[in-house]
């Protein structure tokens, strides 16, 4: 008789697919299914979009818990102050909306751990949900999969970074995504070494590749990314401004949205810069990776990131990088593209993603130097061919991999889930 699937739980508190833990979500679920394993997914949503779709699983193995109606009357939290939707900042949220947020997610994931039962949960972030995990399953062993955006966090609300810190402590293993992340898990949580494992980053390759890549015939850039001051965007803005002069022809195209005042103000910017400035709005994978293979170069100047996964998407279409030198990308990603990434020196930091005002005008300039240096440097070819090795471990295959070993060994050796 055949041995019964492996079943694993992923929770992840905000919208799916709109960041990068949502599309890392939806790769590594997929690439799960085709692996054999029985999965469910808990996630958080608006009211106005309450049935998310994960990795193509069935719609009864998504389970929702919608914002923004009945009891959870806000909008849904993001794990960063701008989302590209809609949301609270958990620096603004009260007493009674945390209470009432911690709540009715252990009354919802509850259900779903006592009709499910998994052997293993997965959960995104090191933040209020997954500090709560195990309270709710005390005998599944658990996963915690750190993006960064959640220690940022516990520097913006300090009030509830103790709550965070002992809460996820107790959680099995945990995925980061280089080894800035695992030494910061050590400072900030007391996370033993041994317990903490680097997977990575992944990109769709069928996706985002340079085969039939078409350069516009103009000097273009691509940003992809929120409408956010975090993101450097009005630095990018101000260096396409002053390299217009040199580069009359030039076409800076952003894909990406934001909510609230700070990216409409943004929003109406990029549009009084029209046509040098084409706001292209949130796109799918697919037309983000046409976007970049008419580009020359991707430039990220924002100030706080975790391992950018759009840089190795803009990498695999065929585009030079441009991009502030953040742990994140001079770890993760700085040895392997050396030959296509230039860095853009930080300035300092008077908070965890805000610039001193008074190093902006350098950094403007140290921004402007480097896209022109990319744009003046002949196209790096086709990555496929002249960096397979690099670009490989990259690949979502990969860090399924990586990762599927975190879960085997939690159930071989978890007292209730070993045989």
């Amino acid at each position: 008789m055949a041995s019964r699937k492996h079943k694993i739980l992923h929770l992840l508190s905000q919208r799916p697919s709109h960041t990068g833990s949502g599309v890392s979500l939806d790769a590594i679920v997929r690439i799960a299914d085709q692996a054999g394993w029985d999965q469910r997914v808990v996630a958080g949503v608006p009211h106005d979009d309450p049935t998310p779709t994960v990795g193509g699983l069935p719609p009864d193995r998504i389970h929702p818990l919608v914002f923004g109606t009945g009891d959870l009357n806000f909008p849904l939290p993001g794990m960063s102050d701008v989302m590209p939707y809609p949301s609270s900042r958990w620096s603004a949220m009260t007493a009674s909306q945390l209470n009432t947020y911690r709540s009715t997610w252990r009354r919802h994931i509850q259900q779903v751990v006592e009709d499910f039962r998994p052997d293993v949960i997965h959960t995104r972030h090191i933040w209020l949900l997954s500090s709560m995990i195990r309270d709710i399953a005390p005998d599944v062993p658990i996963v915690n999969h750190c993006h960064a955006t959640g220690l940022r966090q516990m520097r913006l609300c300090p009030h509830l970074a103790d709550e965070v810190r002992r809460g996820c402590a107790r959680n099995d293993r945990f995925c980061v995504l280089h080894k800035g992340h695992a030494d910061a898990l050590t400072h900030e949580l007391g996370i033993p070494a041994d317990r903490i494992h680097i997977v990575g980053a992944g990109y769709s390759a069928d996706v985002f590749h340079a085969r039939n890549r078409q350069p516009a015939a103009t000097p273009s850039l691509a940003y992809a990314g929120k409408y956010s001051h975090a993101k450097g965007l009005p630095q990018l803005l101000d260096a396409v401004e002053r390299l217009a002069g040199r580069h009359p022809d030039l076409v800076l195209h952003i894909a990406g949205d934001g909510a609230g005042d700070e990216a409409e103000a943004l929003r109406s910017r990029m549009a009084g810069l029209a046509p040098r400035v084409k706001m292209h709005g949130q796109l799918n994978q697919n037309d983000l990776a046409t976007l970049l293979r008419s580009c020359a170069a991707f430039v990220l100047p924002s100030f706080y990131e975790g391992l950018p996964l759009v840089l190795v998407e803009a990498a695999a279409c065929g585009c030079r990088l441009v991009a502030t030198d953040l742990p994140g990308i001079r770890d993760g990603l700085g040895n392997s593209f050396t030959a296509i990434l230039d860095h853009v020196p930080m300035p300092r930091l008077v908070g965890p993603d805000v610039p001193e005002p008074e190093d902006l005008p350098t950094f403007v300039d140290y921004l402007e130097s480097k896209i022109e240096a990319a744009l003046n440097k002949p196209p790096p070819g086709n990555p496929a061919q002249t960096m397979p090795d690099v670009l490989e471990p990259f690949t979502w295959p990969a860090v399924f991999r990586r990762i599927e070993r975190i879960w085997l060994d939690l159930i071989a050796n978890h007292p209730s889930t070993s045989p």
